[in-house]
């Protein structure tokens, strides 16, 4: 998938972002398929580790043809940014706001999702040609905070990150969220370091349906 809507679309159905941070280069491609088996169709690989151009790679090809599409998060300069996208990545994350990201995917027609807290941050980061808002980290300021940044602004599309659970993902989605973004609540890690990836898979699944429950 290389249409920019498309891959807009895509996030914004499903719901959900897996956030795979720190997960050795040997399971990556076991871990995303299990991801992706139990209904996750968007994958942020973190930008932060090693050799994470190679990781999105693999997994770019391993899921080639499926419905998933393959991003790049905490990513926090534009040379980061070229790398991950040459390497595939269809859509780029950040915790902060960066214009030269911004740039970058902007000019190579990448989903941009910069990292916001305030009003201000969040009219900077749309008037850089942001596609999506990451609120982050969600857990400092709630649910409530979505509205506090769409009534001045507007109805901007924000995806709240960090802290966001299977427990409380329906509040999320109720003050607002078009999507949301989870790490160790979908990604089980456990299972992971115990080679099980059923384990992965089914917690994912388990993530899915809260997000499909919330949004019913």
């Amino acid at each position: 998938m290389t249409n920019k809507q498309a891959v807009m679309d895509s996030i914004v159905d499903s719901g959900v972002t897996a956030v795979m941070r720190g997960i050795p280069e040997d399971d990556i491609v076991d871990v995303a398929e299990a991801i992706h088996a139990g209904g996750v169709t968007a994958l942020e690989l973190t930008a932060d580790a090693k050799r994470c151009s190679e990781m999105i790679a693999k997994v770019d090809r391993a899921l080639a043809g499926t419905d998933a599409v393959i991003g790049a998060g905490t990513v926090m300069d534009g040379a980061a940014a070229r790398n991950v996208i040459e390497a595939g990545a269809e859509f780029v994350l950040a915790p902060n706001l960066n214009e030269e990201v911004m740039e970058v995917c902007n000019r190579e027609s990448v989903v941009a999702i910069p990292g916001v807290m305030t009003p201000t941050e969040a009219d900077a980061a749309m008037a850089a040609g942001a596609d999506i808002l990451k609120m982050f980290p969600a857990s400092t300021v709630g649910p409530d905070h979505i509205g506090a940044l769409q009534g001045p602004l507007g109805d901007v599309p924000i995806m709240p990150t960090g802290g966001v659970s299977a427990d409380n993902v329906d509040d999320y989605f109720d003050a607002g969220a078009v999507a949301v973004g989870a790490g160790s609540a979908l990604v089980n890690y456990e299972a992971i370091e115990a080679g099980d990836m059923d384990g992965v898979r089914e917690q994912a699944a388990e993530f899915v349906q809260a997000v499909e429950d919330a949004r019913n």
